[in-house]
């Protein structure tokens, strides 16, 4: 893992709060069975390598380690559900599990809390903006009832930043008590910042948000929902290149897959399959040219074995662009260049030089993979974010993302989470395993 939780101080995983719970839960007047609500003095350490075995410990042991409040229902909570209004919005890219989502969102206001008034914003923060005109949508149990089906948001989606100072006018104007954000990396900056708003304007607004982006790579989540939904699109993928590859004489195959920082996606898909040859990930450098370089380890391999498969993520081989000026898209994130379609007409080059026939197949999956309805294990995964991010806003958590951590749900602090990116660590037991799996060598000629 990149974070180092060595540097995490136990100030910094406090969960800041709209005020006193005193409402009891109406939980504890339902007809179901229930054995337990969650206190905050129960912990679950940052760094797993301390936990009990049961995971979790109590405050005084964790006094001076950093640990991270347990998701759950709390025996009070701070809303008022008769009087409470609460809007959904989802932003950034399609994931799969969107959808899937926000009916769980939604399905636990309205059926466990009694939470009447629920709102979805229409494409991302624009929803927020008047001069963009989009109409809210109201959610109820009835219009959510089949959407964890589709892929997509049916709320729409959208990149780039909005005034921050716009969204929370619209917050107070619409008197939506308690906002659910559902975004990457970005829409965690966003969340930070509107609730740095909030609190300037010492409004009552609480801001829960849920990480979602394929690529997996928002720090303490274990694994982002969507992730596996995607790993297992990207096989079929796969496996298409390898039944071209192997289909024809000197067949490559050459499949570029999500991952602009962080090869999580291209690593677990190989793994996934034992057809992939070489796997180019943003965290490992690599060369071209030269005697170690891909181009003469691919041809060592189509010589040798008369096929090959190239899994690349989005984000490897950046250095191959350096002198092109891509800019910046609308999230304010710097324009890649395309590695997929520069590998394809550089390898084709190079045996066209050589005189070395070949028979490349080029393969881009990603909005295919993006769109596609949540599997079994996302549904199931969603279900979990949605109930735990309702039970925290309504006992008046804000500022906080709900994660899954050390096989736990816990709360952690926005401004935690976007310290830095999750990425694949090179010296570690991941990128070994890809290593062992496709017997690829260093790419690189000169070793430091």
């Amino acid at each position: 893992m990149s974070e180092d939780r060595h540097e995490v101080t136990p100030d910094q995983t406090h969960i800041p709060s709209l005020g006193p719970a005193k409402i009891p839960n109406p939980m504890r007047r339902s007809q179901t069975e229930f054995t337990a609500f969650v206190d905050d003095s129960q912990r679950v350490l940052v760094d797993p390598s301390l936990a009990s075995a049961a995971g979790s410990v109590e405050a005084e042991a964790c006094r001076l380690l950093p640990s991270f409040e347990p998701a759950g229902p709390r025996e009070y909570i701070y809303f008022d559900p008769s009087k409470l209004k609460v809007a959904i919005v989802t932003c950034g890219g399609m994931c799969p599990g969107i959808n899937s989502l926000v009916r769980s969102i939604v399905l636990q206001l309205h059926y466990i809390y009694g939470v009447a008034n629920v709102v979805g914003v229409r494409y991302g923060l624009r929803g927020f903006i008047p001069d963009y005109g989009h109409e809210l949508v109201e959610l109820t149990p009835e219009r959510v009832a089949n959407v964890h089906g589709r892929g997509g948001s049916f709320l729409g989606m959208s990149r780039g930043a909005q005034p921050i100072d716009q969204v929370v006018d619209a917050l107070e104007r619409l008197n939506i008590g308690l906002l659910f954000m559902i975004g990457g990396d970005g829409t965690l900056h966003a969340a930070q910042a509107i609730t740095n708003e909030i609190e300037a304007r010492r409004l009552k607004i609480g801001v829960i948000a849920i990480p979602k982006t394929i690529d997996n790579d928002i720090c303490f989540v274990e694994q982002t929902f969507g992730f596996q939904t995607a790993v297992e699109a990207a096989t079929h993928a796969i496996l298409g290149a390898h039944n071209e590859a192997t289909g024809a004489p000197g067949g490559i195959g050459l499949v570029k897959l999500m991952g602009r920082l962080s090869g999580f996606v291209a690593a677990h898909a190989t793994l996934a399959l034992s057809e992939v040859n070489f796997c180019l990930i943003p965290e490992v450098d690599f060369d071209l040219e030269g005697p170690r370089g891909l181009l003469a380890r691919l041809e060592e391999r189509i010589l040798s074995r008369g096929h090959a498969v190239i899994v690349v993520a989005e984000g490897a081989g950046q250095k191959f662009f350096q002198d092109m000026n891509l800019g910046t898209d609308a999230s304010g994130n710097p324009r890649l260049g395309d590695i997929g379609r520069y590998l394809k007409d550089r390898i084709n080059e190079h045996f066209h030089e050589r005189g070395i026939e070949i028979n490349l197949k080029y393969i881009d999956p990603s909005y295919l993979i993006r769109s596609v309805p949540a599997n079994s294990g996302d549904r199931v995964y969603t279900g979990f974010l949605g109930h735990h991010a309702v039970h925290a806003g309504l006992a008046g958590k804000t500022g906080m993302m709900v994660s899954l951590w050390n096989d736990q749900y816990v709360h952690v602090p926005i401004s935690l989470a976007i310290r830095h990116r999750k990425r694949v660590d090179p010296g570690g037991k991941l990128w070994r395993a890809v290593c062992e799996a496709t017997g690829q060598p260093s790419l690189l000629n000169h070793q430091e």
